[in-house]
């Protein structure tokens, strides 16, 4: 796959997935999830305060309006509540996995991540947003811009593998997986994200992460222009055409994700990875487009038998 688009168009031939909502009063939300269905691509339980569902859905489409007609709406007028009611559905089979609506990320995330309540799978939680950028040949993933604040050795090897499956879902069986850093020599002393890098990096070529090609550190330059990487003469089978994008923490990664979206006229999907199922977790500002392709790569990774 090599758009945004693409995905949509796979998540359509396996037809429509039960998802629920949780707070799903806003008016971009609901411009996506009836655009799954009309799609074919999933069908919403909307889950929130029935009258602000109503109202939000009439301010839609710029004022045009959304038809939520077709979809069951659970009333639950307190946010927390909302979240775990929605959870609730997930873990009783009657949805298949979960979207984010107007809640903050930290409520979101802890009803859905809860150990005896929520959908924990005991794997790190991870946000793994795929990017269609008009000045990169195909499709690459971005973890973590979300989630993980400053991840450890561990942490890092969950977000590659987490990474790794969704490039797998999109068709590419062997990843190649960048570490960014701001130079691409390791000092430890003053950078210790490049010394991490190399440890994963030789772990990879040692068999210890699979599936995949690592290589880092790497600054973002060498890690997607081959003319830079020309340049400095890099030797390196990642450098110039990664497929993963790791940020070393997530400052960069938000930074990151948020200038290719908003400056660079990117195209995004993006889910939380190490639940027992996918999470859509976009931002309250992402437009319905986004919010849209993140239904639909949810619904592909379920839909193809990838536990998240």
């Amino acid at each position: 796959m090599n758009h945004i688009s693409d995905i949509i168009e796979e998540a359509r031939k396996i037809g429509r997935r039960k998802f629920s909502v949780a707070c799903a009063q806003e008016a971009t939300v609901l411009e996506a999830v009836t655009e799954a269905y009309r799609e074919g691509i999933g069908e919403p339980i909307l889950v929130g305060n029935p009258r602000a569902i109503e109202e939000a859905a009439k301010e839609a489409n710029e004022g045009k309006g959304a038809d939520i007609s077709p979809f069951s709406i659970i009333e639950e007028n307190d946010m927390e509540k909302a979240a775990a009611r929605a959870v609730a559905l997930v873990r009783s089979g009657e949805a298949e996995f979960l979207m984010k609506g107007i809640i903050d990320s930290s409520l979101y995330l802890r009803a859905a991540l809860n150990k005896e309540t929520g959908l924990n799978a005991g794997k790190i939680a991870c946000h793994v947003a795929v990017m269609e950028v008009p000045t990169y040949h195909k499709l690459f993933a971005i973890t973590d811009v979300a989630l993980n604040i400053a991840p450890d050795l561990p942490t890092f090897i969950d977000m590659i593998n987490s990474a790794v499956k969704v490039m797998k879902i999109l068709g590419v069986n062997n990843p190649k997986v960048a570490l960014l850093a701001a130079v691409e020599k390791v000092n430890p002393d003053k950078m210790p994200c490049t010394a991490t890098a190399a440890i994963l990096t030789q772990m990879n070529r040692r068999d210890q992460i699979k599936n995949c090609i690592i290589d880092g550190p790497l600054a973002l330059d060498n890690a997607i222009d081959p003319e830079s990487v020309r340049i400095k003469k890099i030797k390196s089978e990642v450098a110039g055409d990664a497929d993963i994008l790791v940020t070393p923490e997530i400052e960069s990664g938000n930074v990151l994700y948020k200038c290719l979206l908003h400056l660079a006229g990117a195209k995004g999907a993006a889910v939380i990875m190490g639940a027992s199922v996918p999470l859509v977790l976009t931002s309250r500002a992402d437009d319905a487009e986004t919010k849209l392709a993140s239904i639909a790569l949810a619904s592909l990774l379920g839909g193809r038998g990838s536990q998240a």
